[in-house]
């Protein structure tokens, strides 16, 4: 073995995100080899009408090129990689005709279009019982409110739709040249679809959009990994010919399991352009609090959590739209300011609301500016009311977690700033940890699959590499309180009424 080559069997792990797509091999370890590592961003169409999406053969495009600099990079130990695992964001939509090409877009969960749908569906259903099945909201982001709008709004386009899948499976079905690839459990749970106790389609959800369970992908453990590559890709990737392909997981899951979060002991909290804070119980299938979801990472582990539509995007917008001092200068700035001591009260929801409100339309408001408000005051407001929307889930997820719980924090917009890691652990009043490792969600899928190779009898099989801590300030409890509070009633009185699940969750949780 070379000697960039570590401990077998090595894995080629691809994590396809909301803005760029990453490739590497791993090791038996789940060590990434640094020097295979590759990306190539692939940003969103957005349009005013609330529109996110992508051109199918154009991501699969990217996603390709990746392989290939993966491979190329490997040399001669591209041909002892044992299996590709595959990430992608979670969820996806797109419609093929017969011969498995796309005749639609991507749609993504960011899409908001069919929120008149959403509203149609919870005056017809129960919502409660919807949300026990599947572990989904009646919401935009997911498949029945998606299917219903395709169905109004692009008629055309749906007829011609043989099979609706989600773009790992379209992307396996490319290179494997079949029809029968299936979907995981894991991704069909972020469909809004899935039985989720049966692990099969949900009859009355398919009835109610119209669609029958033949035109959807049969459904599999993320282990039922497929090998043989079809005409061009069989000649174009010729190192991976005895690989083993493992259908697609969700970034969310394979995000917890490269955090080494796979039990009550741990939650995994992630910033990156938007938010989530879950934790994975094993062997178990547990109601639903409402304003949360409950996903699947393998058959036997669910993954119960929230998602915020804020996150780095409204630091992004804060960098983009004010005049703010240099990065260091601002950092600095940040941490020599008291606990909301700027007078403002910020909801953050620039992007709609997903958890806990599941408002699809929601926007962001300030209340409070005077002559006295600085970018920096405005920026830091922005920051701690990220913050207090991540205190409101943790809330709702304390019953399910280890008294002794440990916090791990990821994502390259909030460890980008120690002072945000900071304002974080004194909201949540508990201590954050974060990972050197800089790609925890690509060595998830790396893990997944080494459990489905046989090669790890469990998910923390390796231990994760050293943990930076950041400790709370008790001091600053009360203040955070108080402000966490103001932004629930400024919610109550602009947006709740559209709200699925208000819930309270106005204190930082013990």
């Amino acid at each position: 073995m070379s000697p960039g080559a570590g401990a077998p069997p090595l894995v080629l792990s691809l994590d396809v995100g909301t803005s760029s797509v990453r490739g590497a091999l791993y090791d038996g370890r789940a060590l990434r080899l640094e020097e295979t590592a590759s990306h190539e961003s692939h940003p969103l169409i957005a349009g005013p009408d609330g529109a996110v999406e992508a051109p199918a053969d154009e991501l699969a495009a990217c996603v390709e090129r990746v392989v290939d600099a993966v491979l190329a990079a490997a040399g001669g130990d591209a041909r002892k990689v044992a299996a590709v695992g595959l990430d992608t964001l979670a969820s996806t939509l797109l419609g093929a005709d017969a011969s498995g090409r796309a005749v639609t877009p991507i749609y993504t969960y960011a899409d908001t279009r069919p929120a008149d749908d959403v509203r149609e569906l919870r005056r017809e259903l129960d919502g409660e019982a919807v949300l026990q099945r599947t572990g989904c909201p009646l919401h935009a982001a997911y498949w029945p409110a998606r299917l219903r709008w395709l169905r109004r709004t692009r008629a055309a386009d749906a007829a011609r739709v043989a099979s609706w899948m989600d773009l790992g499976t379209f992307l396996l079905r490319r290179w494997l040249g079949r029809a029968d690839v299936p979907m995981s459990y894991s991704i069909a749970s972020w469909t809004g679809l899935l039985d989720r106790r049966a692990l099969g389609w949900d009859a009355p959800l398919l009835e109610s959009v119209g669609i029958p369970a033949q035109a959807l992908p049969a459904l599999a453990d993320h282990t039922a990994g497929q090998r043989g590559l079809a005409g061009a890709f069989a000649r174009r990737w010729p190192a991976l010919s005895q690989a083993l392909f493992f259908p697609a997981v969700g970034d969310g899951a394979a995000a917890n399991v490269g955090s080494g979060c796979v039990s009550p002991a741990r939650i995994a909290l992630t910033v990156g352009t938007t938010g989530a804070l879950r934790v994975v119980l094993p062997g178990v299938t547990p109601e639903v609090p409402p304003g949360l979801w409950a996903y699947k990472v393998g058959a036997g582990e669910t993954l119960l959590g929230g998602s915020l539509s804020e996150g780095g995007n409204v630091f992004a917008w804060a960098r983009e739209t004010l005049r703010l001092p240099p990065a260091q200068e601002l950092e600095a700035a940040l941490r020599g300011l008291p606990p909301d001591g700027h007078g403002l009260t910020v909801l953050p929801l620039l992007a709609g609301e997903r958890s806990p409100g599941w408002a699809s339309s929601a926007t962001g408001a300030v209340a409070g500016l005077t002559l006295a408000t600085t970018p920096v005051h405005l920026v830091q407001a922005c920051l701690e009311a990220v913050c207090y929307r991540f205190a409101r889930v943790a809330h709702l997820l304390v019953p399910h977690l280890d008294e002794s719980r440990a916090v791990v924090a990821s994502g390259g917009a909030l460890t980008a700033s120690p002072a945000w890691v900071q304002m974080m652990a004194d909201v949540l009043q508990h201590r954050v940890l974060l990972s050197s490792e800089p790609e925890l969600t690509s060595r998830g899928t790396a893990i997944l699959a080494m459990r489905a190779l046989g090669a790890w009898s469990s998910l923390d099989q390796v231990a994760l590499p050293a943990l930076q801590s950041c400790a709370p300030d008790p001091a600053r409890a009360g203040a955070y309180r108080a402000a966490m509070a103001r932004q629930q009633r400024l919610y109550e009185t602009l947006i709740a009424g559209e709200a699925l699940a208000a819930g309270p969750g106005t204190a930082p949780p013990r």
